[in-house]
């Protein structure tokens, strides 16, 4: 499975009073590294895909401990664990550096592709759906959790 991997830079108005990075900023963060995923298949090289706009239909996160400001960026991992008719689903760990132990954050987000000129929710394309399915991971030794369970029976519909 590909991941995809996004160097974010930390702010120095990231911090909140207790010296470490708020939690509301960790939602900006994954916007940048979903932005800058789902834009890798879009407009650069041409492809409509994704360029008519998507909105965030769901977040979940979990703190798994504080990140002080620093120099360095963190690293965003983002891959896929659900494709739908209409909608995907993209999890994150957020850690200091690609292959770390040390995790910061594990999120996921529910984007729901859209037709902003309809005003309204549309289907993934089969362009759309190509890109998509090389970030989702494979079962590991036909042995699944329920996460990787649902991704596959996600993708399959």
């Amino acid at each position: 499975m590909t991941r995809h991997l996004y160097s974010c830079p930390l702010r120095w108005s990231d911090m909140d009073a207790f010296g470490h990075v708020n939690n509301v900023v960790f939602l900006r963060y994954l916007e940048e590294a979903r932005i800058d995923f789902m834009f890798r298949l879009a407009p650069g090289d041409g492809s409509p895909s994704f360029s008519g706009g998507s909105v965030v239909a769901r977040h979940e996160i979990d703190y798994v401990r504080p990140l002080v400001h620093r120099h360095e960026p963190v690293v965003i991992e983002s891959w896929v664990t659900s494709i739908r008719a209409a909608s995907l689903t993209i999890a994150y760990e957020v850690k200091d550096h690609e292959g770390a132990d040390e995790v910061y954050v594990r999120a996921s987000t529910v984007v729901v592709p859209f037709d902003l000129e309809a005003q309204r929710p549309r289907r993934i394309t089969a362009e759309e759906r190509e890109f998509l399915q090389r970030y989702v991971p494979p079962a590991a030794d036909g042995a699944e959790g329920a996460e990787g369970a649902d991704a596959q029976e996600a993708v399959a519909a």
